[in-house]
């Protein structure tokens, strides 16, 4: 089993904190300055928080968004996604589990959320928001992962091997 150090959880933490800026800047700034939609998490995080406790007080959506970011999906990449991945196909590049991830981070968010918590549209309209949404919620699991790979930071939970010795 792998041991989860200090030096994991900061580069599991950086890792979010990278993706999250890399998501930002592709869904607010990026995606609008080429003519695309324009990504408003913050916005479904407060409708998230008003739907879920009645009130979304001052500030509470921005750190919601900040700590999903931050945290929630980067340990949902580094305990749950490439953990699967690699007791199923432990061949497969890391890559192709981000995009996967990513996928599945877009259908939580706009399905999940979205829909099901807040009441909008499934996949809000397949509008061009949803089509933002898709891809930087990609960017968000490969810049992630890419950080947590090249940096070690990877949960493998399969048994190892044990050496028998010869009779």
């Amino acid at each position: 089993m792998t041991q989860i150090t200090f030096r994991t959880v900061g580069t599991v933490l950086t890792a979010g904190a990278f993706a999250t800026i890399a998501f930002d800047a592709f869904g607010q700034a990026l995606s609008p300055l080429f003519g695309y939609a324009k990504l408003a998490p913050v916005g479904l995080a407060g409708a998230s928080l008003k739907a879920i406790f009645g009130a979304n007080p001052s500030g509470a959506a921005h750190l919601l968004h900040a700590l999903t970011g931050l945290i929630f999906y980067a340990v949902g990449y580094f305990v749950i996604a490439r953990p699967i991945q690699l007791a199923v196909m432990p061949r497969l590049h890391w890559s192709i589990t981000a995009v996967v991830y990513g996928i599945a981070l877009w259908v939580f968010a706009l399905y999940v959320m979205a829909h099901l918590v807040t009441g909008n549209k499934p996949f809000l309209g397949f509008t061009g928001i949803t089509w933002v949404a898709l891809w930087g919620h990609i960017v968000y699991a490969l810049v992630a992962a890419s950080i947590m790979e090249a940096k070690g930071a990877v949960l493998d939970l399969r048994p190892k091997p044990v050496a028998v010795p010869a009779q």
